[in-house]
């Protein structure tokens, strides 16, 4: 039940106040699981803009928090991914299982399971007792009703960003949209933003307007879940005479300012709902009209669990995640081009990539160990 005593061990570490820099540490054998613990080996994971916003946010949100490194200024750099369990002594978990999970950027991770059940387990290790419960859960891809074998890029691509999309539809639509007829989205090519535009464009009455650069406007326009588009430059050009609701994808104070100034009166309501192009949290600001108010995903699903039930959630989330990627991965929609790459080098390269900004949003990144 034990791991090949010549597996390599690999981790690579982020510069946590210079996220473009990152080492890679290699040791000559991979850890072996000691009583009640596993060894699970990262067989591939998702790179996004996303992963950029958890590291930048790692200290105040405490994402570095989850995998700790042990050496001041490094941290590991959470993705999404499959794992196999290459050791075991916990009963109940086997060698060669498969879990979809949250994952440092390393070879192997050492876990202590706790709550096992047919579905999965919870990383009881002390360190990640205090946080955030649902990113210590790994799901076993064989009790796991949205797995599919041959979706797994998609899965990893999209899943954590679609749980963020699906929720944030259903947070607004629960609260009636807080009265507004427009939904204004910034950073409209990002995936979180276009999957929520996905979720909303068939909603009676409701016109969703993509607020997008010049360069990712074609794109935008052929995606074909927003009604209308609009470049920053010329924000001006909306209307304001329509009761609307900002969606903000980018976190630019700039912009929102300008937002706020130029909607006056018709703005209703501003949901600040993440950001991989601006880290900081929203500063205090004399706005004219509502003050943002930011969006987190758990606060909702703890919501719709009282209301319906875990089960029903979850049910309902996994029909819409399927819509949505059977919808992605259709070539002939152009949603998406998959670019799968190998290794931790290639990691590093693309982790530097989306830091500095040279990604298309029609591209999706996975990196195979």
């Amino acid at each position: 039940m034990n791991a090949p005593k010549n597996a390599p061990y690999e981790r690579l570490f982020t510069h946590k106040h210079a996220l473009n820099e990152s080492r890679l540490e290699r040791a000559d054998m991979a850890p072996v699981a000691a009583p009640g613990e596993v060894i699970l080996r990262l067989d591939r994971f998702a790179l996004t803009t996303n992963n950029i916003t958890y590291a930048a946010f790692g200290d105040a949100m405490q994402y570095w928090s989850f995998f700790p490194t042990g050496q001041d200024g490094w941290g590991h750099m959470p993705v999404w991914g499959f794992a196999d369990v290459v050791s075991s002594t916990v009963e109940g978990i086997d060698v060669g299982e498969r879990f979809y999970g949250y994952f440092p950027i390393a070879t192997h991770l050492r876990m202590q399971p706790e709550r096992v059940t047919p579905r999965g387990f919870y990383d009881g290790a002390a360190h990640r007792q205090a946080l955030v419960s649902a990113y210590n859960q790994y799901t076993r891809v064989t009790q796991d009703a949205a797995y599919d074998a041959t979706l797994e890029n998609y899965q990893i691509l999209y899943r954590p960003l679609f749980i963020t999309s699906f929720m944030l539809a259903d947070f607004l639509s629960d609260n009636a949209f807080f009265g507004a007829r427009r939904l204004v989205f910034s950073s409209a090519s990002s995936k979180t933003a276009y999957g929520t535009a996905f979720c909303l464009q068939d909603t009676p009455g409701l016109t969703l307007t993509a607020l997008t650069s010049a360069g990712n406007r074609a794109f935008v326009d052929g995606l074909g879940c927003y009604h209308d588009s609009v470049t920053y430059d010329a924000l001006g050009t909306l209307a304001t005479d329509v009761p609307t609701l900002y969606v903000d994808f980018s976190g630019d104070a700039a912009l929102r300012r300008r937002v706020h100034e130029h909607l006056g009166n018709a703005l209703v309501y501003d949901c600040f709902a993440g950001s991989a192009q601006n880290t900081d949290f929203i500063q205090s600001e004399d706005l004219p009209g509502p003050a943002p108010q930011f969006y987190f995903a758990p606060v909702q699903i703890r919501k719709r669990n009282a209301d319906w039930g875990p089960a029903v959630v979850t049910e309902k989330f996994n029909a819409a995640q399927r819509r949505f990627i059977d919808h992605v991965r259709e070539p002939a929609h152009g949603w998406l081009t998959l670019i799968e790459e190998h290794g931790m080098t290639a990691a590093q390269a693309r982790i530097a990539a989306l830091h500095a900004g040279r990604t298309h949003p029609r591209e999706g990144y996975v990196i195979r160990l």
